[in-house]
């Protein structure tokens, strides 16, 4: 989410919305029922604006078209959501002259949820079943068998490749973490992670990344994660979203998208 222009003061940064997804239990989940077909940030950020206008329900999100394409139409009176989109735009080299193409993202108020419209009765939302195998195939990301001569470690990243320990306490926790690792981190070497990994940024953003998929899948795990999570920001003091710098914070909801997209069986149109 590189490039940011024209956010206003009143959507929250992605630091603070990352906060938000830490330590209130749940809010991911309700988050990815509600908004699937979006990304992992835009899906928060729509949560947190459907409760900050006193409890609107989340539900399936449209445009004004859209909605009618469906036959249903916004009521009147309604104000659009707003979530971070991406456009492409051009740059041109002033030594070489060549133009580059390159992606910003805008914040565009243009989405309504479903309880914001009347009209005819929607098809039951569908939410995509999700594989292990079929992310890392997507992600170019091989998994190796387990050789770390330390017994208590939970699995390693070296490189595009990722080992799990058969006797892991988290296993799909541990691998989610390995595969932020990856997409994250792995270019500055490699990484092996015990039962307490190093307190270091880049442990927070690939254990927040696991929070993330966890909790989004339903999967175990994001328990400990958040505690871990928490134990770091605040020093057991309470939260605090300076904690995470933005563009972490960016990187995290990013490579949790990458993650959650990759092992989908039916794959959404990209969406921000």
């Amino acid at each position: 989410m590189e490039n940011q222009v024209n956010q206003s003061p009143a959507i929250p940064r992605w630091s603070a919305l990352l906060i938000e997804a830490v330590t209130k239990p749940g809010l991911i989940m309700k988050a990815y029922s509600a908004f699937h077909q979006f990304s992992v940030g835009n899906q928060i950020l729509a949560l947190v604006q459907c409760q900050m206008r006193g409890g609107l329900q989340p539900g399936p999100i449209n445009t004004f078209p859209k909605w009618k394409e469906l036959g249903r139409f916004v009521k009147r009176g309604e104000r659009a959501l707003t979530l971070c989109m991406p456009i492409t735009c051009k740059r041109r080299d002033e030594i070489s002259d060549e133009e580059h193409t390159y992606t910003s993202f805008v914040y565009k108020a243009r989405w309504f949820v479903l309880s914001q419209t009347d009209g005819q009765e929607l098809e039951p939302i569908t939410i995509p079943e999700w594989d292990a195998d079929r992310a890392i195939a997507a992600l170019n990301i091989e998994r190796v068998p387990f050789d770390h001569p330390d017994g208590n470690v939970q699995g390693f990243a070296r490189g595009r490749q990722l080992a799990i320990n058969p006797v892991a306490q988290l296993s799909q926790k541990t691998f989610f973490h390995e595969c932020a690792h990856i997409l994250l981190h792995t270019s500055e070497g490699d990484f092996a992670d015990g039962e307490a990994t190093p307190r270091s940024l880049r442990e927070v953003e690939a254990e927040a990344v696991a929070l993330l998929c966890c909790e989004s899948l339903g999967l175990e795990g994001a328990e400990y994660a958040r505690g871990y999570i928490q134990h770091w920001l605040g020093r057991g003091n309470g939260s605090n979203s300076e904690a995470i710098p933005e563009k972490s914070a960016q990187r995290i909801f990013r490579a949790a998208d990458q993650i959650i997209r990759a092992g989908r069986f039916e794959i959404d149109p990209v969406t921000a």
